[in-house]
């Protein structure tokens, strides 16, 4: 059975580990346009329900807690069981569940298919960062975390150009019909993809003798990875900021600089899906510096944080019209720089046998603290002071916060680096 090193560290051939990344790609986009649609109909459906913006962003956080509660068990299926499956699987139910929301009659109907979108997205992403680095050399990781997750800026933006588009024309409910279907074919051909075999759970103790892993092991296994723990709320302060943006950008072009529905959505996007640029950037520029700076994976994101927040706060505070749209859109790239690296540290210093679950956890703190809480605060915050500006207000502190955290995790990258199981990947 050919092993990684076999193919200059790719699990499969070159080619077909690229056909593997890009469908995975397409996953992850389907994803957030399926997720992140309903935040440009926000306006339309408080319309036609009467419902507040505190209810509107539970249509967004709703998604998130279904994530925190599944997302760890469904990532031990990934890691024990199969990679390929489990995200098909996955994927094939949230698709249908975006259909179903096209069908609801009522807001408690359209909060329940939320719900079980956010079931279905349980586990894709510690499913496909343990794909992806099964599939590719630890050189170039950052480099295909960062272009893997541009599909999230770039899905998030299709999702809030498209929901804003067809909300004006048709009626916000054929937005989640017409939205459904491709994902769904994607994830039907997931399912015959090329897996590789379950990693056994075992580590090398002081005798060189090959131990196999019990519970206390595998919770001492992250305990004892000071910068992983540092990562995961670092990951977690940066994406309540981007999702605070993702959900309550629109409504602010909307509010403050009194555009239309359609054109919010649309420039809302626009500064979203800039971050295509900045995630394969920040991937790139990781691994470069990786060469000679091993802990660079947390230092860019550090770096890359600090000034995401000078930039929303200079957006927020002190440009206006076409200037503050242009620092916006600068702060578009460098908010997600971060991802890259950040993604990677979380399976760089675990055993391969546990990556999916490494990823989980970086899920359940990101989406426990940041996804799922941005819509509810930040909308609580617009209720109580009927201003959406001063809701933002607390995002650039955030950033800085993710800053000092992501430093304080480069302190022990290469230490813990050293600790890593070294286990050869093969082929199923």
């Amino acid at each position: 059975m050919k092993t990684s090193e076999s193919r200059e560290g790719y699990l499969f051939s070159k080619k077909y580990s690229n056909y593997v990344f890009v469908l995975l790609f397409l996953l992850y986009m389907f994803d957030y346009i399926d997720r992140s649609i309903v935040t440009s109909m926000f306006t339309s459906i408080e319309r036609d329900w009467g419902i507040t913006h505190t209810q509107s962003g539970m249509l967004m956080s709703a998604v998130y807690w279904a994530i925190v509660i599944l997302t760890f068990p469904v990532s031990l299926l990934v890691d024990r069981w199969s990679r390929t499956k489990t995200i098909g699987l996955m994927a094939i139910l949230w698709s249908l569940a975006t259909a179903l929301c096209a069908i609801t009659g009522n807001y408690v109907q359209l909060f329940m298919a939320r719900l079980l979108i956010g079931v279905g997205e349980a586990g894709y992403a510690p499913g496909g960062s343990a794909m992806i680095s099964g599939l590719f050399p630890i050189e170039k990781r950052s480099k295909m975390m960062g272009i893997w997750n541009a599909s999230i800026p770039l899905g998030t933006a299709i999702g809030v150009l498209l929901g804003g588009i067809i909300a004006t024309k048709w009626g916000w409910k054929h937005a989640f019909g017409l939205v459904a279907f491709p994902g769904l074919i994607v994830a039907i051909m997931f399912l015959f993809v090329k897996d590789y075999k379950t990693v056994d759970l075992s580590f090398i103790d002081k005798s060189a003798n090959r131990i196999r892993m019990e519970r206390k092991d595998i919770i001492r296994e992250f305990l004892s990875k000071p910068s992983i723990i540092y990562t995961y709320f670092g990951i977690a302060s940066v994406v309540f900021v981007t999702t605070s943006l993702i959900t309550w950008l629109a409504t602010y072009f909307q509010s403050v600089n009194g555009l239309p529905q359609a054109k919010a959505g649309t420039m809302a996007s626009a500064v979203m899906v800039l971050a295509l640029v900045g995630a394969p950037l920040g991937g790139i520029l990781t691994d470069r510096w990786r060469k000679t700076r091993i802990n660079a994976r947390l230092l860019l994101p550090m770096l890359s944080s600090l000034l995401s927040a000078v930039l929303l706060f200079l957006a927020l505070n002190v440009f206006h019209g076409f200037a503050q749209y242009g620092v916006f859109l600068l702060m578009g790239i460098t908010i997600m720089m971060f991802i890259s690296g950040a993604s990677a540290v979380t399976q760089d210093v675990i055993h391969p046998g546990l990556r999916a679950t490494s990823y989980a956890i970086a899920v359940v703190v990101q989406n426990l603290l940041g996804s799922s809480m941005a819509p509810l605060v930040v909308g609580k915050i617009y209720d109580s002071s009927s201003d959406i500006k001063t809701a933002l207000a607390i995002l650039p502190l955030i950033l800085i916060l993710g800053a000092i955290l992501f430093y304080l995790g480069s302190r022990y990258y290469g230490n813990d680096m050293e600790k890593v199981t070294k286990i050869n990947l093969e082929a199923a």
